[in-house]
């Protein structure tokens, strides 16, 4: 999976200092607006370490799918047949059973 590279952290972003000048910015409007990129930030990284964990469980789900299907066929398979002629056994112990032998005679 190819990952983007993230270059800076929440702390990096709170603990960043700008230069002042005669024209600056407006200080407090600046942190406060690093504050919000900050919240975003953390909620960003949360998200994607959630997505990434469900990401996980689900290949892990579906390898777990895969292999099941393989499994249960060739257990079903050999007794298909067998399950038919004791359907066809009981079936026709069932018709003696209800007609009698003059079916048969």
């Amino acid at each position: 999976m190819s990952q983007i590279e993230i270059r800076l952290t929440a702390k990096e972003i709170l603990d960043k200092d700008f230069k002042q000048s005669m024209r600056g910015y407006n200080q407090d409007e600046v942190d406060k607006f690093l504050d919000t990129v900050i919240q975003d930030y953390e909620a960003f990284q949360k998200k994607i370490e959630q997505l990434e964990r469900e990401n996980e469980l689900l290949k892990q789900d579906l390898k777990k799918q895969t292999e099941r299907p393989q499994r249960s066929q060739t257990v079903t398979s050999p007794s298909a047949g067998s399950t038919n002629y004791d359907i066809l056994q009981r079936l026709s112990n069932l018709e003696k059973k209800v007609f009698g032998s003059k079916m048969y005679e």
